[in-house]
C-alpha cells in the first residue's frame, strides 16, 4: 500500500530523566561530543527531520542534593548544536530555550546565528518557567507569576520574529519593542537564513499552551502518543488555528514516544522487560514517589506496597511542582495507592507501569503496521523518539523499522530539501505571511 501521506521521526536527546539508561555499560557519556555526534549522524542516516536537545537552567536536585540517578550536568545546548552543524548536512538542529530567563535580543541573535551557520536547519523549542527555584541562578532572581508565563512568551516570540524579519531588510535595520514584559531597542543583527527564520517548536499541553502553539508554533510536541488521544489532541489544537489566521498546513504534530524493537514480537517484549527494569531501579522507583509524598521514603521497600502514610502538605522546596503540593499531593497519593493495591503492584512495578505508557513494543512488521494506522488516521505528522540508550538507541529504528516503512510508502526515501522547514513540509515564511494576511 502506498499513500501520499508520510510519517517522520525526530530524536529527543533528553536531559534529566530516567528513560535513558545511563547505568548501562553500553551507554556513552552525557559530556563527550562523540555521544551527540553518533546519535545525530545515525538519525540523519535514517532521514530524521530533527535532532532535539532538552535544556535545563538549573541542575536537578532532590531534597537539596544533586540528583545522581540519571545525569548531572551537560554542555550548553546551543553550543552542542553549533558543533553538530559541522558534522551533519540535512537534519534539523533544535534546542529548548527559555523565554523567562533569556533576553529576546540576545537569544534571537544566537538562534539566527545557528540558522545561518547550518544553512537553514535551526529550530527553537519555546518553554516557559514560573518558579523561583530556577530563578535563583540568575542575577535578577525571582520568577514570573504563573499567569504571566505565556504573556511574556508571546511577546518574546513576537519580538524575536520582528528582529528576524527586519534582517531581511538589511543588517542594521532598527527594531524597537515596547511591550509590557519585553522591551528593547536595537538593530537587526543578521540577515535571514535559507529558511527565513528558525522553526518554532512548542510542547505545552495546558489550555494556555495549546492556544500559544496554535498562535505561534510551527511544530507541537505532545504527550499523546496513543492513537485516540493523538487524534483528539490534534483536533483540539487545529480548531484553534483559524482564529489566529492559520491553516492546518501551518502546524505539525510530533508526540513523544519510545520504540523497543526486534525481529519478532516475543523478542521485543523480552527486550522491553530488560529496558523497563533498567530504567526503573529500586532507588529510582522510591525517588519517583518522594516528590508526591514530600519526604524521604528510603525506609520503604521498592518491592513492597506504596507508602501507607499521607504526603507532607506544605511545600518542601522550590523544585516540588504545583501538582505535588498541598491537597493535590494527598489526593494523588491516595489514587496511586488504591490503583496499585487493586492491581497488586509493588512500588517498583507501579512506577514501571506508569513510565511505559509512551512505549511502542513489537517486531518491525508489527510496529510498521501500527505506524501506518497513524498515517492513515492523520493523527500525527511524526514521532519525537526518546532513545533508551545513547548513542546506539536509534539503530533498531534506522536499520529495521524505517526500511519496512519505506517499502510501504509511508516514510520518506530522501530529504525533500536542504532546510528544516522544507523537510517538515512547512510553508515558507513568506507563504505563511500571505495566508495570515
Amino acid at each position: 500500500m502506498t499513500t501520499s501521506r508520510r510519517i517522520q521521526f525526530g530524536v529527543f536527546f533528553q536531559g534529566v530523566n530516567f528513560g535513558t539508561i545511563w547505568s548501562s555499560d553500553r551507554s556513552g557519556s552525557q559530556y563527550d561530543f562523540e555521544s551527540f555526534r553518533r546519535i545525530a549522524q545515525t538519525a540523519e542516516r535514517g532521514l530524521f527531520s530533527a535532532f532535539f536537545l532538552g535544556e535545563g537552567l538549573r541542575l536537578r536536585e532532590h531534597f537539596g542534593r544533586i540528583h545522581d540517578l540519571d545525569i548531572a550536568g551537560r554542555p550548553d545546548a546551543q553550543t552542542q548544536l553549533a558543533a553538530l552543524a559541522a558534522v551533519t548536512e540535512r537534519i534539523g538542529l533544535v534546542a529548548t530555550q527559555n523565554t523567562t530567563y533569556n533576553d529576546p535580543y540576545d537569544l534571537a541573535k544566537r538562534l539566527n546565528s545557528l540558522d545561518l551557520l547550518s544553512e537553514g536547519r535551526a529550530g527553537w523549542n519555546i518553554v516557559t518557567t514560573d518558579n523561583a527555584w530556577t530563578g535563583a541562578n540568575f542575577r535578577r532572581g525571582g520568577y514570573l507569576e504563573h499567569a504571566d508565563r505565556y504573556r511574556r512568551a508571546a511577546q518574546f516570540v513576537a519580538a524575536a520574529q520582528r528582529l528576524w524579519d527586519a534582517g531581511a531588510d538589511g543588517v542594521g535595520t532598527p527594531v524597537r519593542v515596547g511591550d509590557q514584559l519585553v522591551s528593547f531597542e536595537g538593530p537587526a543583527p543578521l540577515p535571514p537564513s535559507a529558511q527565513g527564520r528558525p522553526v518554532l517548536f512548542q510542547a505545552g499541553d495546558s489550555d494556555e499552551g495549546r492556544e500559544f502553539a496554535a498562535a505561534s508554533a510551527d511544530v507541537i510536541f505532545s504527550g499523546h502518543p496513543g492513537l485516540e488521544d493523538a487524534v483528539a489532541f490534534a483536533a483540539d489544537v487545529r480548531r484553534r488555528l483559524p482564529r489566529h489566521g492559520r491553516t492546518e498546513d501551518d502546524l505539525k504534530f510530533f508526540p513523544g514516544a519510545q520504540f523497543i524493537l526486534a525481529e519478532t514480537d516475543a523478542e521485543a517484549r523480552e527486550k522491553a522487560e530488560w529496558v523497563t527494569r533498567a530504567q526503573v531501579s529500586p532507588q529510582t522507583a522510591i525517588r519517583f514517589l518522594e516528590p508526591i509524598w514530600g519526604r524521604d521514603l528510603s525506609e520503604f521497600d521498592a518491592d513492597g506496597p506504596l507508602p501507607d502514610i499521607d504526603p507532607v502538605v506544605d511545600e518542601v522546596d522550590g523544585q516540588r511542582g504545583s501538582l505535588f503540593q498541598g491537597r493535590r499531593a494527598v489526593e494523588t497519593a491516595r489514587e496511586w495507592r488504591e490503583s496499585a493495591a487493586a492491581e497488586g503492584l509493588s512500588i517498583r512495578e507501579f512506577v514501571m507501569k506508569r513510565s511505559s505508557l509512551r512505549t511502542f513494543v513489537g517486531g518491525y512488521s508489527t510496529i510498521a503496521d501500527l505506524v501506518q494506522k497513524y498515517v492513515e488516521a492523520g493523527a500525527v505528522d511524526g514521532f519525537n523518539v526518546s532513545p533508551y540508550l545513547v548513542p546506539e538507541g536509534l539503530d533498531d529504528i534506522v536499520d529495521g523499522l524505517i526500511p519496512e516503512l519505506q517499502e510501504r510508502g509511508v516514510y520518506p526515501a530522501e530529504y525533500v530539501g536542504t532546510t528544516l522547514r522544507e523537510n517538515l513540509g512547512l510553508p515558507g515564511v513568506g507563504e505563511r505571511a500571505e495566508l495570515a494576511a
